[in-house]
C-alpha cells in the first residue's frame, strides 16, 4: 500500500489504533544502525540450537510441485542490479511493455487518454493506481478457459490516486483544489478512479493489447451497489439511509490485494479504507457515547480527525454525505443519515470476472479489517475451505477462515461462481494468529461463543456479527499477536506453507512509551534505528520480513522468518538473512506463487531505502519451515538489564534461490502479478510513479520526478507526460517462462 505524502492533519495511512495490551514479547533492546552499515549501539547476534533441518525443496517439496521443463533452470536470468533510473528494468533476455495505463478507455465512444487534467468519463476508464490484479483465461469463442494463454480477462484493482493536501493532483488540469470545500467535478473524477477494473487482454503475434470495446470490460467503483453476505447482512450496524435493511452498501474502497477462489471468482481486500471517512467534533455525544464510539476509535476514527480527500466537502447529496460517519439524524437504527456508513467497508470482495450481471459481494464471515490479499489453501475433498488474510495496520493481527461447508470437487468448474461462493464464504470460523515464543503458534477463534470474546469488558458484543465486524476488537479480547503491518500472503504450491510480508512498523520500540508502541517480540525481532542518506532516521522495523507458517493438527501450528529485508551492508543482527547486493531489499508487500514453475514472487513498497534504489521484485525459490537455525538477538537498556530474544531464520539464500529480477520508475511501488497458464507472459502493475512530485509543480513537468509510462511511448505525452499508474507485460524473448 502506497504512503502518500502531505496528508491533512489527523490522518495517517499508516493506521495504529490497537491500543490493546496483548502480547509482544518486551524482550528486545534498541540498536541504532546507520545507513552506511554504521552500527551506533551493542547488539549481539548468537546462532544456537538449529531449528529443524536444513532442508531446501526446489521449488516446491511435495508431489504436486510445478515442475521445470527439462532444459530450464529456475532463476537462471542474472540479478538485475539497484536502479533509480526512470524506467522498469529487467534482465537481459526479458522485455517489459506498458499496455494498461491510468486512463486507458474500456468502452467504445471514450476517447483516448489526453493525460493532461481535462479527462472525463471514468467510469469507464482504467482507475488509478494499479494494485493486486488476476487472470481469467478465455477460449477463443470468448468462454472461460483454465487453459488459454492468448487472450484473457485481467481483474485489477484500483487502490486510491496519487495525492497531496487532500487533492489527486496529477488527475486535474491545475492540480486540484487542496482547501475545503472540495469542487464536485474534482471529487467526482475521484470517485470513479477507485475500485476495480476488468479488462480484457489479447495476444496478437508476440504484442499484447488490451480490447478496448470488449463486452467483457466493467468497473466497480465507490457508487457501485455491492451486497453485504454472511453474518453481517441485514445486522443492526450495516442500516444507513441507503440501505435501511442493511443488506446493501453503497461501493468498493482501497482495494488492494487479491485472490481467486478455488471456484474461479476474483476477491478483492479493501485496505486502508478508514481515512476517507471524517467524523465532526462532538459526534461521541451525540451517539451517547456509547460502544460504537470504542469501535470507531479501534478503526482509526476518532471524532475531529480529517478525511483524506475531503469528498464529505463537495455537496449535500448522499454520495457526498456519506464519508461524514457521524450521527445526525433522529431515528434510533442509523436509517436516515450515515452514522454506520463505515462498517459497511473493509471486507473482501467477491465478484465473478466472466459475467458482469452476477452483483459483487461483501463476504462479510471473512471479517472486517485492512484487508490485504487473500490466499486459498489448496482445497481437499471432503475438508473446509480454508482463506489466509493480514490486516495491514500497524500492530495488527493475521486471520484465518475455514468454512462450514466441506469442498466437493465438483463445485472447481461450477455453473454459478457466486452462488458457490455463498456456499462456502458465508459461513464458518474466523481466527486470529498468536505466536509463541518457542515457535509455535495457535489459531485463537473469534466467536461470540468463545469466553473470551463473550466477556470482553471493554467492547460488549451483541452477536457474532458484531463479532464479524468488530474482528479487530475480537482479536484483542482473545490475545492475538500483534503484527508489523500484515500485507499480502501466499500458500506455497507444494508444501502448502502460509507465507506473510511484514512490511514494516515504525512502532517497535525497545522501551515502549505510550499504548501503541511495542517491544519487539519473537515473530516481531527487529528494532533499530535505520538511516536514510544523511538525514533522515528512521526507527522501529524499517525494513520488515516475510513469515512464513506450517499448519499442524487442530488450530496449532509452526512458524519461521523466511527472509530478513535489509541492506546487503548492514551488520548481522541486522541483516540476519546474509542478503547479498543482488538479493537485498527493503518493506516486502506484494508476494505471489506462480502456479506454473512455483517461484515466489516478492515486490516492495519502500520508502526506506529509496535513496539507493527504486521499488523492486525478487525471485524466490523457498525452502520449508524449519530449514534454517534459532537466533538469538541481545541488547543493552536504560533500566531492567540486558534482554535477550529467540527469532526463527530461515535457511540463508543462495544466488540460485533469490535474485533480484526487476526494479520499476522512480517513486512507484511494485504491485500485483498474474501470468498465463503456461507462465510465458507474467502481467504486473507499476502503482504511483512519480509519487514524490510536488502538487506545487504540477505546471512544470520538468519539475515531475517520473514521466513514466509516457517517456517508453505510452500514451500521451511523452518524455514530459505526467506519470500514470500502469500494468505491464513481461515476456522472454525466446518464449520461454518467467523466471527460467
Amino acid at each position: 500500500m502506497n504512503k502518500p505524502v502531505d496528508l491533512p492533519i489527523g490522518f495517517s495511512e499508516e493506521e495504529d489504533s490497537n491500543t490493546s495490551a496483548n502480547p509482544s514479547f518486551e524482550t528486545i533492546l534498541s540498536a541504532r544502525l546507520s545507513r552506511r552499515g554504521v552500527l551506533r549501539g551493542g547488539v549481539g547476534t548468537a546462532a544456537t540450537a538449529l531449528f529443524g533441518s536444513a532442508v531446501l525443496a526446489g521449488c516446491g517439496g511435495g508431489d504436486d510441485d510445478p515442475a521445470p521443463a527439462p532444459t530450464e533452470t529456475l532463476l537462471g536470468f542474472s540479478a538485475v542490479s539497484k536502479s533509480l533510473l526512470d524506467s522498469v528494468v529487467v534482465p537481459a533476455g526479458y522485455t517489459a511493455t506498458a499496455i494498461y495505463a491510468l486512463g486507458d478507455p474500456l468502452a467504445a465512444g471514450v476517447a483516448d487518454y489526453r493525460n493532461d487534467g481535462t479527462d472525463t468519463q471514468f467510469e469507464n476508464r482504467a482507475g488509478d493506481h494499479h494494485d493486486g490484479m488476476e487472470w481469467f483465461g478465455l477460449s477463443a469463442s470468448g468462454a472461460p478457459s483454465a487453459t488459454a494463454v492468448d487472450r484473457g480477462l485481467l481483474a485489477v484493482n484500483h487502490e486510491a490516486t496519487t495525492d497531496e493536501n487532500r487533492s489527486s493532483f496529477f488527475l486535474h488540469a491545475d492540480g486540484g483544489t487542496s482547501t475545503l470545500p472540495r469542487p464536485a467535478a474534482e471529487v467526482d473524477k475521484e470517485l470513479a478512479i477507485h475500485g476495480v477494473s476488468v479488462v480484457e487482454v489479447r495476444k496478437t503475434g508476440a504484442a499484447w493489447a488490451t480490447v478496448k470495446d470488449s463486452s467483457f470490460n466493467r468497473r466497480l467503483t465507490t457508487l457501485s451497489d455491492v451486497e453485504i453476505a454472511g453474518p453481517a447482512r441485514g445486522n443492526a450496524l450495516l442500516v444507513t439511509k441507503h440501505s435501511t435493511t442493511g443488506t446493501m452498501t453503497r461501493g468498493t474502497l482501497n482495494n488492494c490485494g487479491t485472490g481467486k477462489t478455488p471456484w474461479g471468482s476474483f476477491v478483492t481486500g479493501e485496505e486502508n479504507w478508514a481515512g476517507y471517512f471524517t467524523r465532526p467534533v462532538g459526534d461521541n455525544a451525540a451517539r451517547g457515547n456509547d460502544k460504537s464510539v470504542t469501535a470507531l476509535n479501534r478503526y482509526g476514527r476518532a471524532e475531529g480527525v480529517a478525511s483524506r480527500h475531503g469528498w464529505e466537502s463537495a455537496g449535500a447529496g448522499d454520495i457526498y454525505a456519506r464519508w461524514t460517519n457521524a450521527k445526525t439524524g433522529v431515528s434510533t437504527d442509523g436509517s436516515d443519515d450515515y452514522r454506520n456508513e463505515m462498517n459497511g467497508m473493509g471486507y473482501v470482495v467477491e465478484l465473478d470476472a466472466y459475467d458482469k450481471t452476477k452483483p459483487a459481494k461483501k463476504r462479510s464471515a471473512l471479517g472486517r479489517f485492512a484487508h490485504e490479499s487473500a490466499a486459498f489453501a489448496k482445497p481437499v475433498a471432503g475438508q473446509p475451505v480454508v482463506c489466509y488474510q493480514g490486516d495491514d495496520a500497524r500492530n495488527e493481527y493475521i486471520y484465518r477462515f475455514v468454512s462450514t461447508a466441506l469442498w466437493d470437487a465438483a463445485d472447481a468448474n461450477p455453473a454459478d461462481r457466486m452462488a458457490t461462493g455463498d456456499k462456502y464464504l458465508d459461513s464458518g470460523k474466523l481466527y486470529a494468529a498468536k505466536f509463541n515464543a518457542d515457535g509455535t503458534g495457535e489459531w485463537l477463534e473469534l466467536s461470540i461463543t468463545t469466553p473470551a470474546v463473550a466477556g470482553y469488558a471493554t467492547y460488549p458484543f451483541a452477536d457474532q456479527a458484531d463479532v464479524i465486524v468488530n474482528s479487530r476488537i475480537a482479536g484483542d479480547a482473545v490475545g492475538a499477536t500483534k503484527m508489523d503491518r500484515p500485507e499480502w500472503c501466499g500458500v506455497h504450491p507444494g508444501t502448502g506453507e502460509v507465507y506473510f510480508t511484514l512490511t514494516n512498523n515504525s512502532n517497535r520500540r525497545v522501551e515502549p512509551t505510550g499504548t501503541t508502541q511495542l517491544a519487539p517480540d519473537s515473530a516481531n525481532p527487529r528494532v533499530y534505528t535505520d538511516i536514510k542518506g544523511t538525514a533522515t532516521s528512521q526507527q522501529g522495523n524499517p525494513n520488515g520480513h516475510i513469515l512464513r507458517l506450517k499448519e499442524g493438527t487442530g488450530t496449532g501450528f509452526t512458524w519461521d522468518v523466511y527472509l530478513f529485508a535489509s541492506e546487503s551492508g548492514a551488520p548481522g543482527a541486522i541483516n540476519l538473512s546474509s542478503l547479498t547486493a543482488d538479493q537485498d531489499f527493503s518493506s516486502p508487500d506484494g508476494l505471489v506463487f506462480s502456479p506454473s514453475t512455483g517461484i515466489c514472487w516478492i515486490q516492495t513498497d519502500d520508502g526506506a531505502y529509496t535513496d539507493v534504489t527504486n521499488c523492486m521484485m525478487l525471485a524466490a525459490v523457498p525452502g520449508q519451515v524449519g530449514d534454517g537455525a534459532k537466533k538469538t538477538l541481545s541488547y543493552s537498556r536504560t533500566a531492567g538489564g540486558p534482554l535477550a530474544v529467540d527469532t526463527y531464520v530461515g535457511k540463508t539464500p543462495t544466488a540460485a534461490t533469490l535474485k533480484r529480477f526487476l526494479v520499476g520508475p522512480v517513486g512507484c511501488e511494485i504491485t500485483g502479478l498474474c501470468e498465463t497458464p503456461d507462465g510465458k507472459a507474467m502481467f504486473v502493475n507499476i502503482q504511483h510513479p512519480g509519487e514524490t512530485t510536488a502538487q506545487a509543480n504540477i505546471a512544470d513537468p520538468t519539475k515531475f520526478t517520473s514521466h513514466w509510462p509516457g517517456n517508453t511511448g505510452y500514451g500521451a505525452g511523452g518524455a514530459t507526460a505526467r506519470p500514470r499508474s500502469a500494468t505491464i507485460v513481461i515476456t522472454k524473448n525466446d518464449g520461454g517462462r518467467i523466471g527460467s
